[in-house]
């Protein structure tokens, strides 16, 4: 009988520490920095779900003369065949934020998946997970994605498969570290002690606790992803033509390079996504350190 009563109050402390996380995050919402970050980036999404709908050409039609400077029917002129580019700008959230997104989902889950178990059973596979992630962040994170996606071949699905080899490390240590902490809580050895199973024992006392630090990382990295993304394709080895992909179009830009309007589109697209992430990463980090030390 004292053992099912001493695992109900190691569930009820666990609860109360995932309760305790929930209302902090609703705190940090009602900061600006937060606020503002976290608008930006819902606004792209809103653009890259709905824009098919209301834009006025598609992103590969030929709609005025070719390399047209800004005017009052394109606001930011046209390109070398004649597309608008404010139009493709906006149809390239399409390609760039999906990409982005798919890129720190996978990265989030496998990184932390092996980072969890690597922390909670040590040993040999804590040995080889952090072996492995050390051979692959001895490498410039640039440099080794443009070398798998050379390998693989140009297209944006490769470049999501070269950016998560590239990227998984940081969360599987991330999360290992997490992982080595919150499991020498007195919570969590109580819940060993008292027998409750390893598996239930992670996804219950430990990951809840462990998460946050994971996605305030990943809400940072978006906007480092953003920009690689951008980059591989700039460079020939992520999106190809006629997308509208933004590192695409900038390239496309650089091959008329006094038709300045060409790359602002797509740059200011990148910077503001960069700096929302920043505004927003910053801010959750901020805001749970306090919380962590007050």
């Amino acid at each position: 009988m004292s053992v099912a009563v001493e695992a109900l109050d190691v569930e009820r402390i666990a609860e109360t520490d995932v309760a305790g996380r929930a209302a902090a995050w609703k705190a940090a919402l009602r900061k600006w920095p937060i606020a503002l970050g976290a608008g930006v980036i819902v606004l792209w999404v809103l653009i890259a779900l709905t824009v098919p709908l209301w834009s006025p050409s598609g992103p590969r039609q030929s709609v005025g003369p070719r390399l047209q400077s800004p005017t009052a029917a394109h606001w930011l002129g046209t390109d070398a065949v004649g597309r608008d580019v404010l139009v493709r700008t906006l149809h390239g959230a399409r390609d760039s934020l999906p990409t982005a997104a798919a890129v720190i989902v996978l990265t989030v889950v496998i990184g932390s998946a092996l980072g969890a178990i690597a922390g909670f059973r040590g040993g040999l596979v804590e040995s080889i997970v952090m072996r492995i992630s050390d051979v692959v962040l001895a490498f410039p994170p640039i440099f080794l994605a443009m070398a798998v996606a050379a390998a693989l071949g140009p297209g944006l699905r490769n470049t999501v498969i070269a950016l998560v080899l590239v990227w998984w490390p940081i969360y599987a240590r991330l999360l290992r570290g997490q992982v080595l902490t919150i499991k020498n809580r007195e919570h969590v050895e109580a819940a060993v002690a008292v027998g409750v199973p390893r598996g239930r024992i992670l996804r219950r006392h430990v990951l809840p606790l462990a998460v946050t630090p994971v996605l305030i990382n990943a809400t940072m990295d978006f906007g480092q992803v953003v920009i690689l993304t951008a980059s591989l394709s700039f460079l020939g080895l992520g999106a190809t033509p006629p997308s509208p992909e933004w590192g695409l179009a900038i390239d496309d830009g650089t091959r008329n390079f006094y038709q300045w309007w060409i790359s602002l589109g797509p740059g200011l697209a990148i910077l503001s996504l960069v700096l929302a992430a920043n505004f927003l990463g910053d801010g959750l980090r901020d805001h749970f350190d306090v919380k962590a030390h007050g």
